[in-house]
């Protein structure tokens, strides 16, 4: 697919290409695709001719000329792309109005554990919250693309370990879990993020966790 995006106007070849018509084709790329595009991929456009460093000069220049619009040039986990700026949203949500996602607590709660402290067990989630988690939280969580099942804990019972995807990161605009913010900060994070939530972040039956 990222064959088809190079314009036609451009040789087959990358060789003789300068710094403008580069930056032309990672733009018609990037604006053109729904999904973060990685180096690797955005490689593939010259045939691999540009090394890394390269095309992440070209990528940073692109950032500079996009700043004073209402459309930004982010780098995150999943690799570079284009998103409309914050402070565009209200207008936005004018054309496609949005509800605000409704995380509860035990949600929010839950991911933080997981994102900060990963990889956890269930149970290690039960001890630090002291109360039961549903396996609703879980399935919500998993359903948003936002932990995943790693593995299993070489303990009696092998019980599943639990972590953060790259969709968890591309959703908060981050590139490693190094950039997460200070834990207060996480849910009105998330909370600012426009993605559709329906009735499953609405779990709030819970139990106080029995220690064994």
């Amino acid at each position: 697919m990222l064959d088809q995006l190079v314009p036609s106007v451009l040789s087959d070849s990358s060789e003789g290409l300068d710094s403008l018509q580069i930056k032309r084709v990672l733009e018609t790329a990037l604006l053109t695709t729904q999904e973060p595009l990685s180096i690797v991929e955005l490689k593939r456009l010259f045939e691999n001719q540009f090394g890394t460093s390269q095309l992440n000069q070209y990528l940073e220049e692109m950032q500079a000329q996009w700043s004073a619009s209402g459309i930004e040039l982010v780098n995150i986990a999943g690799g570079w792309r284009f998103q409309s700026k914050m402070e565009m949203q209200e207008f936005l949500d004018r054309l496609s109005p949005q509800k605000p996602p409704r995380y509860s607590r035990a949600v929010l709660e839950t991911l933080a554990i997981i994102a900060y402290r990963q990889p956890v067990t269930r149970g290690d989630i039960e001890d630090i919250r002291g109360v039961t988690v549903s396996g609703g939280i879980l399935k919500t969580l998993i359903a948003r693309d936002w932990i995943d099942e790693i593995g299993h804990r070489d303990v009696p019972g092998r019980p599943a370990l639990f972590a953060t995807t790259k969709q968890f990161l591309n959703d908060l605009n981050l590139r490693s879990l190094g950039e997460l913010p200070p834990l207060e900060e996480l849910g009105s994070l998330i909370e600012s993020e426009k993605v559709d939530s329906d009735d499953e972040s609405t779990e709030t039956s819970e139990t106080p966790a029995v220690s064994g």
